[in-house]
């Protein structure tokens, strides 16, 4: 049986610079003519690889959750549901605010959908942030359940406050608020949790710097 040809080029690596033209410019902004040349690759193959301009970001946001499955699982690993408040949103923080050029500053998940007239792009970006969401709200109903949080508490709108703060952390990341300033907003978002998290506590382990917090 004939197969087709085979791929020329490394997909990962496609991917990663794909992310990065996706990053920068948002959906819209990114011209086919930029991400073959980002990626090394012509249509044709991009095309026979993704389908479209639109499987490609599709295939790009699944690659980006691959890369910070890791750090999410470390999240939810925390012990109580003030360290995985912590945890998740110190670790957000160090990667938008993130200086070494590895990354555009900001988040993929907000930064790609920005400015679309295109109504499926921004209801996918939504649906991964969601995902974020419903993890975190099954984290903190467990808590509930183990007496770490009080039963009075609403785990859903815990979930959505820090995902509030991440959202904004992005924003501002992007916008070109420093690492300080950034980790500064979250102590402050820290110091409303529930009972257990001091500001004090937290100020002290932000300033250990970012490197501690850095998603995989």
């Amino acid at each position: 049986m004939r197969t087709g040809r085979p791929r020329s080029f490394c997909k990962e690596d496609a991917l990663d610079r794909a992310m990065t033209v996706f990053w920068r410019q948002g959906y819209e902004g990114a011209s086919l003519a930029d991400l073959t040349e980002a990626m090394g690759i012509n249509s044709p193959s991009l095309y026979a690889c993704f389908g479209s301009k639109e499987g490609l970001f599709k295939a790009v946001l699944e690659h980006y959750d691959q890369r910070r499955a890791a750090f999410i699982a470390e999240v939810m690993a925390e012990p109580t549901a003030a360290q995985v408040a912590e945890k998740f949103l110190m670790g957000v923080t160090a990667f938008v605010a993130d200086t070494s050029g590895k990354n555009p500053p900001g988040c993929l998940m907000l930064q790609g959908g920005l400015s679309c007239g295109d109504n499926v792009i921004p209801e996918t970006l939504a649906r991964h942030r969601a995902e974020k969401e419903a993890m975190l709200c099954a984290r903190f109903e467990q808590a509930k359940k183990s007496g770490d949080l009080a039963k009075s508490l609403d785990a859903a709108a815990l979930a959505r406050y820090l995902m509030v703060m991440s959202n904004g952390i992005c924003v501002q990341a992007a916008a070109g608020a420093s690492a300080k300033e950034l980790r500064e907003v979250a102590v402050i978002a820290l110091a409303n949790w529930p009972g257990v998290v001091t500001a004090g506590n937290t100020k002290a382990r932000a300033e250990d710097g970012a490197e501690k917090y850095q998603p995989a």
